[in-house]
């Protein structure tokens, strides 16, 4: 089979597709694990892969750029407009070929190894900063239980 889209709705271990054709007609839908995901390219000509933009489609963008095949990462919140029944796998996966085919949304840009291995950082830091600070202050409750009046800061609290 020759398709030219195919939209891709990625889940943790099971991700459902479906395939259209250059009018955007559905010819397949098909629900793959990881290891299919992966040998579902070898033998087909496909043109666009159409996913939505959360942390996991950078990996396979870069993989299936690195095949030849362009990558469209749309906005999780202009697909929600697109799904026309109950929110499930197969609705998303057709709704994600239909925001594809919206010329106004502007797609989002595929992220490196490098900016995602950085923002991983950031977020990890900012998780270590967020509960420090929750420990901080439930000391500092804790302690005007007893009477004692901390001052605000992390240096002060710890001490």
């Amino acid at each position: 089979m020759n398709a030219t889209t195919v939209a891709v709705d990625l889940a943790k271990s099971v991700f459902e597709l479906a395939v259209a054709d250059e009018r955007w007609k559905v010819l397949e839908r098909a629900r793959l694990t990881r290891r299919q995901f992966e040998r579902w390219f070898e033998n087909r000509v496909v043109r666009l892969v159409v996913m939505e933009a959360c942390a996991t489609p950078h990996h396979w963008a870069r993989t299936l750029r690195a095949r030849g095949i362009e990558v469209l990462l749309v906005p999780a919140q202009y697909v929600r407009a697109y799904v026309k029944r109950d929110k499930t796998d197969e609705a998303d996966a057709l709704a994600l070929l239909e925001a594809a085919r919206a010329s106004d949304i502007t797609p989002v840009g595929v992220k490196s190894v490098e900016q995602q291995g950085l923002q991983a950082l950031h977020r990890l830091r900012s998780g270590w900063m967020g509960t420090r600070t929750r420990r901080i202050n439930t000391l500092r409750g804790f302690c005007r239980v007893f009477g004692m009046e901390v001052s605000v800061g992390a240096a002060r609290g710890l001490a």
